[in-house]
């Protein structure tokens, strides 16, 4: 049996996705009882912060790529979260909208969202958690 090295505890890609893997996962079982997935979740908070945006200005707002994006747009729009609309101005643009489902669940899911936040820095003191972001924005 092969030995890990002796380096990985102090691996940042290794700690920078169990901590990943930590924060989803807690996020993703808050989310399931409403049937959505952290990323479509971010998609709502993306589309409530501007409603009628388009998939690539939403891919910028997200940091999110465009193929990625696709395929969760769909989904959501299949499943009732949000619906495409054609820009008035212009019938070859789609605009992108929160369906009465979502708005409806809005106070709520914005809530779990700020439970997991919570959640994942309470072990922190104000200055570690203000740090902690800072550090994360210098990153991306």
């Amino acid at each position: 049996m092969s030995q890990l090295p002796e380096d990985l505890p102090e691996c940042m890609v290794f700690l920078l996705g169990k901590a990943y893997q930590k924060a989803h996962s807690g996020f993703k079982k808050q989310l399931k009882k409403y049937g959505l997935t952290n990323m479509q979740h971010l998609v709502l908070e993306g589309l409530w912060y501007d409603e009628g945006m388009t998939a690539a200005e939403l891919c910028k707002l997200l940091i999110m790529d465009k193929a990625t994006a696709s395929g969760i747009l769909d989904r959501m729009v299949d499943t009732g979260w949000i619906v495409k609309k054609q820009n008035p101005d212009d019938g070859r643009v789609q605009q992108l909208y929160t369906s009465e489902k979502a708005n409806q669940l809005k106070d709520k899911l914005i809530n779990e969202r700020k439970t997991a936040n919570k959640n994942i820095l309470k072990k922190f003191t104000l200055e570690e958690q203000l740090l902690l972001k800072r550090l994360l924005r210098d990153l991306i």
